[in-house]
């Protein structure tokens, strides 16, 4: 894979590049919409999915096999005319070194979509205008995607990713659409990008870089001590629940951790897990069914 020495010294806002960085994969679902003529639908996902994969949002190169894999899952529970509302599934992977595996990095829904689009309408994207809720919502996760994996490789890698994220945000929200200011709720965009970007919860980043670069990248090195790092991760984050107990970010880590913990800790070379069990318990007791099932 690529060197991340350091992705912000090669990162260029608005540089349109020869290799994109993220493989998008968008899917509507309009089960729940009353609409015979599904072709607007589909017209809607050929757009999206083309916009944001011919779409280089950095001038980094990348081979295939080192792009972010993002997959979307559009649910429209409301349609009319040009007027579309619905939930949004966000799932982001990144390659394991050294392996064909994608781990993932988020797993989040956004609950409060709703977006104008006229058949066949052109997608831009501008850094410094505002566009469309649509464009806002798409190039604020691709921010928020190369911002996640950009942590997983480097401390604090993704912070230029995430400014671009809250440019995006500070623009949109000046337009009253749910979901990108602060009382629109707790666990939204505002608040997403509000914590990634803070250092109140900086154990979330550190966890992110210690799991990902110092674990699962040591992986076929040495499991022992990727187990460790691992493990020592998880401590970050009990440091964070210390003093945020319901922190949106720890529940964003094991949304998208939990089952890959329960199979990293259930197979390969044994290593001292009670601790970190307990502490598992301790600061994600929601997934407590799946912490059961750790054979170690």
């Amino acid at each position: 894979m690529k060197n991340y020495i350091s992705l912000s010294f090669f990162f260029l806002i608005g540089f349109i590049g020869v290799a994109q960085e993220i493989n998008f994969q968008l899917t509507i679902n309009s089960d729940l919409v009353n609409q015979t003529n599904q072709q607007i639908f589909k017209t809607l996902e050929q757009s999206i999915n083309e916009f944001m994969n011919n779409k280089a949002w950095t001038n980094q190169e990348r081979l295939n096999e080192e792009k972010v894999d993002c997959s979307m899952v559009l649910n429209l529970t409301g349609y009319s005319n040009t007027q579309f509302e619905g939930t949004l599934q966000i799932q982001v992977q990144r390659p394991v070194f050294n392996t064909n595996f994608k781990t993932p990095i988020l797993n989040f829904l956004d609950k409060d979509i709703s977006f104008n689009y006229q058949e066949f309408q052109p997608l831009f994207y501008n850094t410094s205008t505002y566009e469309s809720n649509l464009i806002s919502l798409l190039s604020f996760y691709a921010f928020i995607s190369l911002g996640m994996e950009a942590d997983t490789f480097e401390q604090k890698g993704g912070s230029v990713f995430y400014g671009v994220a809250q440019q995006i945000l500070n623009l949109t929200s000046q337009n009253q659409k749910k979901g990108w200011n602060q009382a629109d709720g707790n666990r939204n965009r505002f608040w997403l990008i509000d914590n990634l970007s803070s250092n109140t919860f900086r154990e979330y980043r550190i966890a992110m870089y210690g799991y990902h670069r110092l674990g699962l990248d040591r992986m076929l090195e040495d499991p022992v001590a990727a187990k460790q790092n691992i493990m020592k991760s998880i401590e970050s984050l009990n440091r964070l629940y210390s003093r945020r107990p319901n922190a949106f970010l720890n529940q964003i880590f094991f949304d998208a951790k939990a089952d890959e913990i329960v199979d990293l800790f259930s197979d390969g070379p044994e290593v001292d897990f009670q601790k970190t069990l307990n502490l598992l318990n301790k600061i994600a007791p929601f997934f407590g069914p799946k912490w059961k099932r750790i054979k170690y």
